[in-house]
Order: C-alpha cells, then structure tokens, then sequence
C-alpha cells in the first residue's frame, strides 16, 4: 500500500476530528507522504514521533495499536493462567493523559490489569511501581526532553527497565498483524474503573518510592542539620518533576528552595523554552534571574519526564556556567566513593556503570578507588541489566550508574535514570563541599588537577524526514566501510563497530569480539587516549557524535576539541 493509499484508508476510517486534520492538508503531497509514508518505528525505546495524525505520528490510534501489540506480547509470552497488569505514569506533554486512558482501556479490554497514576508522574516513579506492584509490565506516555510538537511511548518490562530487544520485537511483530482501525479492542474506561479492572494510584505510591529514594542519602545528618542553609533554585520545566522533587528535598532538610514559578505548574506547549531539555542553558534563563536575585550558588533543572537534570553552578566571579553531565557524572562518582571510603563502607565488590559514549574520566575515579567501571551501550536499560545481572547472581554491589545525556541513578529500586534521586545528591553534595569551604566549581578542578584534564563534546546533527534517514544511514555506511585515519591530528588505533560486535587494530588488522549487544555504533579509538564515536539516536532524526578527549590541561584539551568540531563538518556534510 503506498501513502496516498493509507491515506485515503485514514479518510474513510478515522474520527471526525482526525478526517477534518486530514482533509487540511489534502493538497499538501509532501506533507501526506511525511505521514504516511511509514509507521513510527517500535524499538526498545517504544514510539516518539511527532503529534498528529497519520501512521508516522503519535495519536490515540498509533497508542491503540502499541497497546493492542503489547497485549498481545504479554499474554503469548506468560503463562495461560498468569495474573496478567501494567502500571501507567504520564507526563505533562500534550494529550499524554489522553493516550494514558487509551492505553488502559485497552489493556483492560484484553483482561489485563491497569494501574494508573491519578496525576503525571516521573519515568523513575513508574519504574519503581513496576517492582512495587510486581506487574508485568509498564508504559509511560512522554517524549522527555524533546520539543513540545512530540509525545511518545515507552514500555518497560516486568524488571522494571525499558523492554528488551527480543519482547520488543514480539511486540512490533503484534503490532505489524493489527489494524489499528479493527483489531484493538478497547472498554468504556470510567466501567473500567468502577469494576476494578483500572486501578487509580496515587500517594501511597509515590511515598514508597520517595522512601527508597531517601535511603540513598550519604550524609543525612548534614542535610538535616544543615540543608536549611544551602539556598538554590530549582525549576521543573513545567513536568512531572515538581511535586516528588519539592517533597524529597523537604523530607531530607532542604527547605529554603526557591521555585522558578514561571516554570512550576505542568504545561506541554512548555512556553518559556525552546526545548525543555536541561542540556540547553537557553531554559536557565529565567532560574539564573532568580538566582541572582536571592544569591544562590546552584541552579537544578529537571525534564518533563524527571528522568534526567541538568545544573548551573556560580563560580569564583559571580558568573553561571553550565556543568555537562559528564561533570556531575564525575563529581557524584568522585563524591560517592570518596564518602563511602572515608566511613569505611566501600564494598569489595562496588562497581560504577557507565554507557561507551560518557567520559573516560570514570575509569581513573574507579581505578583510583580500587571500584570496577562496566562500560554498557547506549541507552539506561543497559545500566539496569548490570543491576539485575548482580541480584541474579548475588556478585557485585552496584554503587552508581549514568550516561552523558543527564541522567544518573544510585540505588537499585529503579531500572532507569531518575532525577530526583540526582537532584537529591547534588544538593547534598553541594552542601558537604560547602561546610568544607569549598563549591561545586572548585570540586570540579581538584578533579581534573588529580586525574587530568577530560574535556567532552556532542553534536547532534538534525536530520528530519525521509531525506534525513537516508543520510544518516549512508553516513554510517561510509564510516563503517571506510573509517578515517585520523581524527583532529590524532592517528587512529583501533575501529570498534558494534553492529558487527568486531574491534579492529588498524596498524595490524587484527580484529576481537566484542561482548555487548548489537547497535549501529563506530567507536573510534585514537591516540594518545582520546576517542570519537558516531550513532543514530535511537529516539530523535539525529546523528550524534561524541568526542571524549584528554589533553595535558584544559588549554590542550580545547585545541584538540576546535580540531575535531572542524573534522565533524567533513563528517557530516
């Protein structure tokens, strides 16, 4: 069927509203085609697409047959007599308590038990009330940190962590035999909930999880003590982070938080950003005023979803910079096992994970501590693996994971990156450098002064539509069959390409196997212990590329990094 076909299938089946969105553009061919021309693809991180109609957007009838397929997956793959439910958590993006209550009407259709949070919550909530509800699964309705054109849907496996690749493809399969406009079954949702086959959850939820979230305190007699006297500012980007951060920084001590009040209350068109991602400075805008404005020395932002968070730190002469989540990556290691060792309280066994394209300084803090660092691909369900492979084994203490992209987790009560367990640390850890005369700014260069000068980039290359896939694709093709020789100056030794799962020795040609899933994924290792690595991103039409380099000090470090953003240009061009 081509897309003028579905299109017209859309037409003559679809809602009123959905037709009267459709007949709009009916002499706009391009547009149709960028509709219709495929579906939203469903990986392991589910769907995110922009909103609208059409198969290759995100609405109630693409949600229908996500849920329809995970229906499916979830009764062909557990036993006939197996008390089958999903927990659902939404954000505070557009129409995600629409397709929340979709979702549930049809898992509850397909006899399937819902739990559905009675206002939005954070991806890490939904996460832990997985484990906590012991349900078979789990969907959270967002689109994270991206513009508010998108929504999105992610499913999370009976672990906790998002679905694995081998579930996910069952449910794609599903998904692919469903017609979304005859296939789904789907209940009256308000009967659903009246006979108990929805289930509405709120606050004792999310006190339990809060629990959990406070035992991961390190020095919790100095927040009690002394978190009244740490001032910051905190802003939620109109999401889901709001209530549960405000309550856990209450419950630990921190009560002199000022709330960018612009930015407080849910909203999905998110009118005071660009994008609400706490990468971009451009959303601090309003925080730093405030800021100014009481004298803090820390600002704390998190996502829509609350899964990841961002800082700003005022330094030495008074001016804000941004820390990169390399940074506090850094900063909370260093900080976690510095603590845990001067109590006496590291464990033999401790390991920090972290993901291939996050900075390399990881491995100098762990080696430096006698802890292991396990390196995962790309993506936080990764992370949780490694959690789940040490409670199968009993072999291992999981002490801290992160990934470059803002997100971090202490704790094993989630399998996902959570931001207010994060925000929760760096206000403590702010602290703690504070009674010792000392700031987050001034850490940061002990750091580099003990371990050297890392210095980390990413450029992320937007690449949209159809034009832009096949780009990106042949992009990859040409670094995969024809890798540079070098990189800014710097040789290259070895070419890791993880959709092979093959590492070559350039010079020698010899080659080893490479024990991590596959992934489309060229890590380049050059000289002198930098790197460059290139991937898709597997939510977004983008191409990203890291650079994780390592200079004698920071002025070497960024005449190396001007070098490679030059080499990138060719790269991507």
């Amino acid at each position: 069927m081509n897309y003028m076909e579905e299109y017209q299938r859309w037409l003559d089946n679809a809602d009123a509203e959905t037709v009267a969105e459709l007949k709009a553009i009916s002499g706009d061919e391009k547009e149709i085609e960028e509709r219709f021309y495929r579906s939203l693809e469903f990986g392991t991180a589910g769907l995110r697409g922009v909103i609208g109609a059409g198969p290759n957007r995100m609405n109630s009838y693409v949600v229908g047959q996500a849920t329809q397929g995970l229906a499916n997956q979830l009764i062909k793959t557990n036993p006939a007599d197996a008390e089958l439910s999903v927990a659902i958590a939404y954000d505070s993006r557009i129409k995600s308590d629409e397709f929340a209550k979709t979702a549930a009407a049809i898992l509850a259709a397909n006899g399937i038990k819902v739990y559905l949070f009675e206002e939005l919550k954070p991806v890490p909530e939904l996460s832990f009330t997985i484990g906590y509800k012991k349900t078979t699964a789990g969907i959270v309705i967002t689109a994270s940190h991206n513009p508010a054109k998108y929504n999105g849907y992610k499913v999370y496996g009976s672990d906790g962590a998002q679905l694995n690749p081998e579930l996910a493809s069952i449910v794609l399969e599903e998904m692919e035999k469903t017609d979304m406009f005859k296939d789904v079954k789907t209940c009256d949702f308000d009967k659903a909930v009246a006979d108990g086959k929805i289930v509405i959850i709120g606050d004792d939820v999310e006190d339990a999880y809060l629990d959990c979230v406070q035992a991961q305190c390190i020095n919790p007699e100095l927040d009690r003590e002394k978190g009244g006297t740490l001032k910051f500012v905190y802003t939620p980007f109109h999401g889901s982070g709001n209530k549960p951060v405000r309550k856990i920084l209450k419950r630990i001590g921190f009560d002199d938080v000022v709330i960018v009040k612009e930015q407080e209350m849910p909203d999905g068109r998110f009118p005071t950003v660009a994008s609400p991602n706490p990468e971009n400075k451009e959303g601090f805008e309003l925080a730093i005023g405030y800021a100014k404005e009481c004298g803090a020395d820390l600002i704390i932002g998190t996502d829509p979803d609350a899964d990841r968070v961002g800082i700003i730190v005022k330094n030495k002469d008074g001016e804000y910079n941004t820390f990169t989540g390399n940074q506090v990556g850094a900063l909370l290691s260093e900080y976690i096992l510095s603590s845990l060792k001067e109590r006496g309280e590291l464990p033999n066994d401790g390991y920090i994970v972290k993901t291939i394209v996050t900075t390399n300084l990881i491995k100098a803090i762990c080696d430096a501590y006698g802890v292991e660092m396990k390196e995962v691909l790309t993506g936080f369900k990764f992370i949780g693996e490694k959690i789940k492979e040490s409670e199968q084994t009993g072999i291992g203490t999981y002490l801290f994971g992160f990934e470059e992209s803002y997100g971090y987790l202490k704790g094993t009560y989630a399998r996902d990156k959570d931001a207010v367990v994060a925000t929760m640390l760096i206000a403590e850890m702010t602290l703690y450098y504070k009674e010792k005369g000392s700031s987050l700014a001034e850490q940061l260069d002990n750091i580099y002064d003990k371990y050297g000068y890392y210095l980390e980039y990413v450029e992320s290359v937007v690449m949209e539509g159809m034009d832009g896939s096949a780009k990106i694709a042949g992009i990859m093709e040409s670094l995969r069959n024809n890798p540079p020789k070098e990189v800014a100056g710097k040789k290259v030794l070895a070419v890791r390409d993880y959709k092979t799962s093959i590492r070559t020795e350039v010079e020698s040609g010899n080659t080893e196997k490479i024990d991590l899933p596959v992934s489309d994924v060229i890590y380049l290792e050059l000289a002198d212990g930098n790197n460059f690595v290139v991937r898709p991103s597997g939510t977004e039409p983008k191409i990203k590329l890291y650079c994780l380099l390592r200079g004698e000090d920071k002025a070497d470090a960024e005449k190396l990094m001007e070098a490679v953003k030059k080499d990138i240009k060719e790269i991507v061009k």
